[in-house]
């Protein structure tokens, strides 16, 4: 027979580590596997040290060590703080002010599960005499014909699937990911039922390294070319305005481009691309922006064998997932056929394929384009 977590052996014979940020999630999956019988091994990863400049409340920061530490003497078990400063700095945030520059909109949280969580403390975690890894994050894990699949979570509208898309067969055969199954409010309650200090914590908004949401500024410190002024040029090439730096701006943005109606004749001007290398902004009207060819790059795939499928898929984490074709190619390339033209897609964002609710992988953005049938109509 099988225990809770997969395994046929008593829960007190299977050692799980649990990543714990600090938070209420990570401490009531924490909580629910020791009060289960597990073994567990609660770890903390110190990502950054900012000092006075970090926001309470911001994953791995001072304040959420001594959190999880907290919550691990609650609950009876070991508490380990590893300082993965240096490859947090080296694999996320060196990465982050790399794409800004290039003109990209990164996601840094993805990037983190992918290398420091999920590959780093992974392989941690197996050294201790893990059987398993377990996070606080909301999806789930289950078996299939072909073995384990990523699941959307059971509540959509705390859904991380999409920030996992990354997640290789590999890992997701090790990870296990308790409230998966629960809502918020639910992982709250058990929060008050275990007694743990954080219950009712915050949830951490904005990126975890990025003081008061101001990523400019770390940028700029990191990348200073990427904040030296340049043009906001119209469609045709005509100079509109001026700018304090391509960082301040992504694909589809609206505001902060400072320009009068006379500029734009009384219609709404977004942001079209970036071009970096020559310091400049390109804006157009809403209809500029529609694309329904998405290339992909470093695709993560968890589906079946082939490379020609339909799908839904989601261009950014906040968007309803859209019905599409994607090929993909032996290089770790891929091209997405959208049914119908998106607005706003832009590169650095991630797009993560679905089935239903299955995950079926995910691929960074490089690049969109138009087919001839829409660039036609």
């Amino acid at each position: 027979m099988l225990n809770s977590l997969g395994f046929a052996k008593p829960p007190a014979e299977t050692r799980v580590v649990v990543a714990m940020s600090g938070g209420v999630d990570s401490s009531v999956t924490a909580a629910l596997l020791k009060d289960e019988g597990y073994d567990v091994v609660g770890i903390t990863l110190q990502l950054y040290d900012y000092g006075a400049a970090l926001r309470k409340g911001a994953c791995c920061a001072g304040q959420d060590i001594y959190d999880a530490a907290t919550v691990a003497e609650r609950i009876g078990i070991p508490h380990y703080v590893l300082d993965y400063e240096s490859r947090f700095k080296d694999q996320v945030i060196e990465e982050f002010a790399d794409s800004y520059a290039r003109g990209e909109t990164p996601i840094p949280c993805v990037r983190c599960n992918q290398t420091v969580k999920f590959r780093d403390l992974l392989a941690t975690a197996r050294d201790l005499g893990a059987e398993a890894l377990a996070t606080g994050h909301y999806v789930q894990r289950r078996l299939g014909p072909h073995g384990p699949e990523l699941v959307r979570g059971a509540d959509a509208g705390r859904d991380q699937s999409y920030f996992l898309f990354a997640t290789t067969s590999d890992q997701l055969d090790f990870l296990r990911f308790p409230l998966g199954h629960l809502s918020k409010p639910e992982t709250r309650d058990l929060a008050q039922r275990y007694g743990l200090s954080v219950h009712d914590k915050p949830d951490s908004q904005d990126i975890c390294f990025v003081p008061d949401g101001d990523y400019a500024s770390i940028v700029k410190r990191l990348r200073p070319e990427a904040a030296e002024p340049g043009e906001i040029v119209d469609l045709a090439g005509q100079v509109v305005g001026k700018h304090q730096g391509v960082i301040h701006y992504t694909i589809g943005q609206r505001r902060g481009l400072g320009l009068g109606a006379e500029v734009s004749g009384g219609e709404p001007l977004f942001v079209i691309r970036l071009e970096p290398n020559r310091r400049r902004v390109v804006v157009g009207p809403r209809s500029a922006l529609g694309r329904d060819i998405v290339h992909l790059k470093d695709v993560n795939w968890l589906g079946g064998p082939e490379t020609d499928v339909a799908c839904t898929v989601k261009l950014r984490s906040a968007q309803a997932p859209a019905p599409a074709r994607l090929t993909r190619n032996a290089d770790g390339s891929g091209t997405l056929h959208l049914a119908a033209p998106q607005h706003g897609i832009a590169p650095g964002q991630a797009a993560v394929f679905y089935d239903g609710d299955r995950v079926l992988g995910g691929g960074w953005i490089s690049g969109t384009g138009l087919s001839d049938a829409v660039e036609a109509a």
